[in-house]
């Protein structure tokens, strides 16, 4: 696969997230923890979505910057739910194997997130 077939990919597999998760998880990715993450993610925050705000692809990487919404309708490490509006940066890179994700590294903005469900203070 080409890094411009890998970031294609990427672009669909965002946007299958945003209809079916699991489907999504289905088709786009080999790696148990990443679907072990999105599950965990998709309990506290029921219908998140992703916003791409850059992708660069190269060999067989694809990088994100990007921008988490949601709504904390479920627990979140300990934390009950809050109801409150997210919007939280993060930070991305898959490996592409076989047109699937195999293995990923990512960086979200914990500080941001705790902060806006009012579990930090400012």
């Amino acid at each position: 696969m080409t890094p411009d077939t890998n970031k294609s990919l990427i672009e669909r597999y965002f946007a299958a997230l945003r209809k079916d998760k699991n489907s999504a998880m289905d088709t786009f990715v080999a790696e148990e923890e990443l679907k072990q993450h999105i599950a965990m993610y998709d309990a506290s925050f029921p219908d998140y979505w992703l916003e791409a705000q850059d992708i660069i692809a190269e060999r067989d990487l694809v990088s994100i910057r990007g921008v988490m919404y949601g709504v904390h309708n479920g627990p979140l490490m300990n934390l009950p739910p809050t109801d409150k509006h997210v919007i939280v940066p993060f930070y991305i890179i898959y490996r592409i194997a076989d047109d699937k994700i195999v293995q990923h590294w990512m960086l979200v903005d914990m500080p941001s997130l705790m902060q806006q469900i009012s579990a930090v203070s400012a």
